[in-house]
């Protein structure tokens, strides 16, 4: 049995093997569920502004990421199962998910964004770092052969995503006011 640990450090070394491991298990769940909650509070954290710390600010980029990364791993079920499937890709959502979960583990280092100078740097390197392990979920989870179509998954996803979020942000303020 593989321990919480070693899938997260297996997840960041970008080895296939334990996204199918993760992929078959369905009792790995609810350690994919902690990493997508631990890398969303991260990715608040490292946002914040150490300067001027804002409880609600931390709270929005928490949820904000969140909600980023649900959209996100929804829209690629949808494109990689419906769109773009190979002959021989079977995979419900849990599969998928709790793959998409555990490509989520870089993302815990954005927790280090909060470092002054090199922070952003850090951030950004999580969050590449953060695809690259996405693509290589997908790509396992969605039994592909290669990887260009795992890549197109995941642009065409994070694409969406990012025009869903900018409609949802330019409604919300009308919705507050």
């Amino acid at each position: 049995m593989t321990t919480f640990a070693n899938r997260i450090l297996g997840a960041m070394r970008l080895d296939p093997r334990v996204y199918e491991e993760v992929e078959a298990n369905r009792g790995t769940m609810p350690q994919a569920v902690a990493i997508v909650l631990l890398a969303s509070v991260a990715g608040g954290v490292g946002l914040v502004d150490v300067h001027a710390p804002d409880l609600m600010a931390l709270i929005t980029q928490s949820v904000g990421a969140l909600l980023g990364w649900v959209s996100w791993a929804l829209l690629m079920y949808s494109v990689g199962t419906w769109f773009l499937p190979e002959p021989q890709t079977r995979a419900d959502a849990g599969e998928l998910l709790r793959t998409l979960a555990f490509a989520g583990a870089p993302g815990l280092l954005r927790i280090f964004g909060v470092i002054p100078g090199v922070g952003l740097a850090i951030y950004a390197i999580a969050s590449i770092w953060m695809l690259l392990a996405m693509i290589v979920a997908v790509r396992q989870a969605l039994d592909y052969r290669g990887t260009g179509r795992a890549v197109a998954v995941c642009v065409i996803g994070w694409t969406l995503s990012l025009v869903i979020a900018a409609l949802i942000s330019s409604f919300f303020p009308r919705i507050l006011s």
